[in-house]
């Protein structure tokens, strides 16, 4: 994939496929690193899934027989030196505790590094085609001590949870008001951190 936004988006397709009411989506920015984490509360995978994820013939879905996702997110890691860790508990062994969380490494630096692209348009996505999901999405972007010495630290954040307090019942997060506002707030907070959302 060109932008590390659609595969975000393909994975958290995943967690909704897989019955999450909650998917976190997670980075960690430095100047020369980005740690990316997906984590849901879905029915999660088997040990023997587990164990065969990385292969992408390895799917659950019954609509296509090939699953890219997390394969292509594994790619796109360690060609730039990184790489990825995966975890999960099923629904059947833990009822409180399952999901499952995917993590990866990447060296932004290196000539392969995949960009992260329009994230703001993958939370839209998401909010507008799953609406009854709740997502938590948080973006740390540190960079290295400038001139003065001093090192940044800014966190462009959303959470859904928060937004249905204020809405209440009637209003869905797909309702295109929401999602403007969603868009808006975030491209705002990226604008305020000195940050492209398309990068």
């Amino acid at each position: 994939m060109k932008e590390l936004s659609l595969n975000i988006l393909d994975i958290a397709q995943n967690s909704i496929t897989a019955e999450a009411d909650l998917v976190e989506i997670t980075l960690d920015e430095t100047d020369t690193t980005l740690k990316l984490s997906i984590k849901d509360n879905g029915y999660g995978m088997s040990p023997e899934f587990l164990a065969s994820v990385h292969d992408p013939f390895s799917t659950t879905r019954t609509t296509r027989k090939v699953g890219l996702g997390i394969p292509l997110l594994k790619l796109a890691a360690e060609q730039t030196g990184g790489g990825i860790t995966l975890s999960s508990v099923q629904r059947s062994v833990d009822p409180e505790n399952c999901g499952t969380e995917i993590t990866a490494f990447f060296h932004k630096d290196h000539l392969d590094f995949t960009p992260l692209g329009d994230i703001v348009s993958t939370v839209c996505t998401l909010l507008q085609g799953f609406p009854d999901v709740d997502y938590v999405f948080t973006h740390t972007i540190s960079r290295a001590a400038g001139e003065d010495g001093a090192a940044e630290s800014t966190v462009i954040s959303l959470d859904t949870r928060d937004m249905r307090v204020i809405l209440g019942d009637d209003v869905p997060l797909s309702d295109p008001m929401v999602l403007l506002w969603v868009r808006d707030t975030l491209e705002e907070q990226y604008a305020a951190a000195g940050a492209h959302t398309a990068q």
